[in-house]
């Protein structure tokens, strides 16, 4: 009787393996893939919230006729896990995110509008600068003095941190003195 669990496979001398018939596949077949949803999103129909994390079957195609930078993007289909809705994201490699097309809208997220103000504000300040020599030099002092305080502050606090633990230390050995002369006269 022969091995179930065989690694290795007979192949006779006269096997020709170009003679394998190959199935071609389209250019744009949607493949099912098991993804987790990047963000919380509500469904448009039912109005559900599906929340970020939540584990899909879903099917995945490549956006034609889209690229960013060479890089393809991708479109997801998935459905509501309520009312079976289709719902459809995107990749969106400029801004390293996805995108909600259709069936849902995504769920505010403050921390995005807090990102976001600070890269406009990031952009201004190198706009200003691109032209401008000596508001490039005020801003980069600016920077220094601020770093300047940081540290101040920190070596402040470690300092206060050093003081509290000798403080600590000398309570401890004079309370462990005290102790210690107790229990002598305790034994006497």
């Amino acid at each position: 009787m022969g091995e179930r669990k065989v690694l290795n496979k007979y192949y006779p001398p006269d096997f020709d393996p170009s003679k394998i018939p190959r199935r071609r596949q389209p250019k744009n077949q949607q493949m099912k893939v098991r993804m987790m949803l990047p963000m919380s999103i509500r469904c448009a129909t039912c109005g559900t919230y599906i929340y970020k994390g939540t584990k899909f079957n879903s099917r995945k195609e490549d956006v034609v006729g889209e690229t960013y930078l060479g890089i393809q993007l991708f479109r997801f289909y998935f459905k509501c896990t309520k009312c079976s809705a289709e719902l459809t994201i995107k990749t969106d490699p400029q801004n390293s995110d996805y995108v909600v097309e259709s069936g849902a809208s995504r769920n505010f997220e403050p921390w995005r509008k807090e990102d976001e103000a600070l890269d406009n504000e990031k952009r201004k300040r190198e706009t200003e600068e691109l032209g401008d020599a000596m508001k490039s030099l005020e801003n980069r002092a600016m920077d220094s003095k601020q770093d300047m305080d940081i540290l101040a502050a920190l070596e402040e606090m470690r300092s206060m941190k050093r003081y509290m633990l000798q403080g600590r230390k000398m309570a401890s050995i004079f309370l462990g003195n005290v102790s210690y002369k107790k229990k002598e006269k305790r034994r006497l």
